[in-house]
């Protein structure tokens, strides 16, 4: 029998976004991971203005849930989109897409991913300047 558990806020850490996997000035704060036989984990990432992610996808999808700032996320071939505070973003499983700032405001979201044979996101390149870019 599995109990309750609470990990309090504070008592997490806090690292910076791999400079392989992100571009600028972003923050992880793991919140939790999966624990069996759950499958999703959870993370609060900050992103400075200009920071975001590197093109990537999610075997089971992706849920974002923005909860400062504002920023952009992009589908491969769509165009970039805008997200505020309160905006709940649902990636498909295997949609190529990337996440992050605008380029002059800040942005903070919950990363929701459930991982399939532990594994929960494949990143690849990073996006460049001109992709960045919202016309």
């Amino acid at each position: 029998m599995q109990n309750i558990t609470i990990a309090r806020n504070g008592s997490r850490p806090s690292n910076e976004g791999p400079a392989e996997y992100f571009t600028g000035s972003v923050r992880v704060e793991m919140l939790f991971s999966a624990a069996d036989p759950s499958r999703i984990a959870g993370a609060r990432v900050a992103f400075e203005p200009g920071a975001r992610t590197a093109w990537h996808t999610h075997p089971l999808g992706q849920t974002l849930l923005v909860t400062e700032g504002t920023g952009w996320v992009q589908e491969w071939g769509g165009p970039v989109e805008e997200m505020r505070v309160g905006d709940v973003i649902r990636i498909p499983p295997g949609v190529k897409h990337w996440h992050g700032a605008t380029a002059t405001t800040r942005m903070t979201h919950l990363a929701l991913q459930e991982q399939l044979e532990g594994k929960a996101v494949d990143w690849m390149e990073k996006v460049s300047e001109d992709q960045y870019k919202r016309p």
